[in-house]
């Protein structure tokens, strides 16, 4: 069979015609024609089917293989610990202090104790910071760098002590405890922190234990030379409540008082049941023009609650200083809570 193949105009037509070689087989257009009608029979569409199939899985997995297994989705990790927010009673928004061994990154560390009852020993201990490391630089709050303050569990035994500081950091002072559990607060401002911190923590004396009750409520104390000193003003939860500590010896005013720690007296204040450590401040100052050296002490006190307390003045005459102690009752207002709050912090600096 022979074919015309395609004619190009270049000028004058040129026609050719060839024979088709039998072992070549059908032309173009013929085998075209058969390899449809082949392609076009069931089993061929299936192979094709399967072929393609193997095709897919074969770049699949090659794909796969670049872009490397998908990553497991990775949980984010749990947030850590927010900071304590300092802690005030509810109702009142008063703050409470002493009652955590650790806060803001500071932490009060106790090294030796007192081994024997009413022995003289020493007391050492170190404010770690936020570090670990000791805190070595204070801001003098009420002409002291720190306050040590100790006081049996049934708040007797109560003393004010200013320890001196070694080199290193260690804080050491020689005192005498009676048998029982002491609560030891540290009331301090470290160099660069713009507000004061009281930690406390318990030490532990063994021997003959024997509570004291708490004292009733008085408006009087005595001490033991001879002074009386009278309070005059009501304890009321959520406000700072005027205090006035009037101080006589022999039945005349002493209006000689000397300054001690900035003030012509200092007040320290002890809820009954947890010890939390209360914020008072002193309202004059000695050489304000406006401040008398007696016989009046005036200052601003907050509670966080109702129920009884315990208020410790140390005040100095004479070139001793003298403590007089009262129990106090502070009456439930309205909207304030009654009894003690089990919370644990520091907030504001407080002039004790």
């Amino acid at each position: 069979m022979t074919t015309a193949s395609p004619e190009r105009t270049v000028g004058a037509p040129a026609t050719r015609t060839s024979t088709a070689d039998p072992a070549v087989g059908a032309p173009a257009s013929g085998r075209r024609a058969s390899w449809r009608s082949r392609l076009d029979r069931p089993v061929v569409r299936l192979v094709g089917f399967a072929l393609a199939l193997v095709l897919a899985l074969v770049v699949g997995g090659g794909v796969g293989a670049i872009a490397g297994p998908t990553a497991e989705p990775v949980a984010a990790p749990p947030p850590g610990p927010a900071p304590a927010p300092a802690v005030t009673d509810p109702a009142t928004g008063a703050d409470v202090s002493g009652l955590a061994i650790s806060r803001d990154g500071y932490t009060l560390d106790v090294l030796a104790t007192p081994g024997g009852v009413d022995t003289p020993g020493e007391l050492a201990f170190r404010i770690l910071g936020p570090t670990g490391a000791p805190v070595t630089a204070f801001t003098p709050t009420h002409d002291k760098p720190l306050h040590l303050i100790l006081v049996r569990r049934d708040q007797s035994g109560f003393q004010h002590l200013h320890p001196v500081m070694d080199p290193d950091g260690t804080w050491r002072t020689t005192t005498s405890l009676t048998a029982g559990d002491h609560r030891v607060f540290a009331d301090f401002a470290p160099e660069g922190r713009s507000e004061a911190l009281t930690l406390g923590r318990d030490i532990a004396v063994a021997g003959d234990y024997r509570p004291v009750p708490l004292p009733p409520a008085s408006a009087t104390a005595t001490t033991a030379d001879g002074y009386t000193v009278t309070l005059t003003g009501d304890l009321v939860p959520g406000t700072a409540s005027p205090v006035t500590l009037s101080v006589s010896r022999d039945g005349a005013p002493v209006t000689d008082l000397q300054p001690y720690l900035a003030a012509y007296g200092h007040l320290v204040a002890l809820r009954t049941g947890d010890l939390a450590y209360l914020h008072v401040h002193p309202t004059g100052t000695p050489g304000d023009g406006r401040t008398a050296a007696g016989p009046a002490i005036e200052f601003l006190a907050e509670v966080p609650s109702a129920g009884p307390y315990r208020l410790y003045l140390d005040f100095a005459h004479q070139g001793v200083v003298r403590t007089a102690e009262f129990t106090v009752v502070a009456a439930a207002g309205a909207g304030t809570p009654d009894g003690a709050p089990s919370g644990h912090g520091d907030s504001t600096p407080h002039g004790h």
